[in-house]
């Protein structure tokens, strides 16, 4: 028996790049269908995990804009956010979106940072209870293996054209002109982001330090400076937004299995891949 159950072990082991071969195909053939949502009229779009590509999103938004009848959309968050033109991509996309069919943005977990920059042209705001809101900041930052690189005899040789062209470097300690550099892309990139949430949560700027500045709330103390518009559970949430889209049977809309199959790889996939990067990067 043993040996039986080894041979078939030994078997999967040889052919299991196979077998992911296979089932790619059979997803990529698998027909989608809508089967029972196709009378949908409600459907949630979730961002989940750090922020890094908005591709995927970006098309579940387009798709639910020009569905007729999809008649609002919970947009679910549970992001600490991440890079800064993903983040504006989505912002920008919920924005259009919300012209055309009510979007409630809920926080679920944690809504910061780009999380929450991907949240503010929804119609409405909610947050859990036990949400954490804000952080509304950037940050740029990188590591600087000159010591590590001194104690085991490596040095670094460069050549280059462009005062700024090494800028971001690990190999030393940033000089002082660098430093300037990156501080004012950092705080163009601030400016952008409290614009954009100044006109969006229709806050006034001049008062930034009580809502932005990188603070980050509980769900009520959110409320209380404006960055959401009310405190509820996702079951409220869902009978809020049928309730703004004026839904007396909400039905939801799902995610076919395969599409769901498809978007774990392709997270799971991407988180792996930056998790090897190494680059400066300013991030929400």
């Amino acid at each position: 028996m043993f040996k039986t159950i080894g041979d078939i072990l030994k078997w999967i082991g040889d052919h299991f790049w196979g077998m992911i071969f296979l089932l790619i195909v059979l997803i990529i053939i698998w027909p989608a269908g809508e089967g029972p949502t196709s009378n949908a009229n409600l459907q949630e779009i979730q961002l989940n995990g750090t922020i890094t590509n908005s591709d995927a999103i970006l098309k579940e938004i387009e798709e639910a804009k020009k569905n007729p009848k999809i008649k609002g959309i919970l947009f679910s968050i549970n992001s600490p956010g991440g890079a800064v033109a993903p983040s504006i991509d989505i912002s920008y996309a919920i924005k259009d979106l919300a012209t055309s069919k009510p979007v409630l943005a809920y926080a679920g977990d944690v809504m910061a940072s780009g999380g929450y920059y991907s949240s503010i042209y929804a119609t409405k705001i909610m947050a859990n209870p036990g949400a954490t809101v804000g952080s509304i900041g950037v940050i740029m930052e990188g590591a600087n293996i000159e010591p590590l690189m001194q104690k085991i005899g490596i040095k670094s040789q460069v050549v280059k054209q462009g005062t700024y062209k090494e800028i971001g470097t690990m190999t030393r300690e940033w000089t002082p002109v660098e430093r300037a550099e990156l501080d004012r892309l950092t705080h163009d990139t601030y400016v952008q982001f409290l614009n954009d949430v100044s006109t969006a949560r229709k806050l006034n700027p001049a008062n930034a330090s009580n809502f932005a500045d990188a603070h980050v709330f509980s769900a009520a103390r959110a409320k209380n400076v404006g960055l959401v518009d009310m405190i509820g559970t996702k079951q409220q949430a869902k009978a809020e937004i049928a309730k703004m889209s004026k839904v007396e049977e909400p039905q939801w809309k799902e995610k076919d299995k395969m599409d769901q199959f498809i978007d774990k790889m392709s997270s799971q996939t991407s988180a792996k891949i930056s998790s090897y990067l190494f680059g400066l990067k300013a991030t929400l």
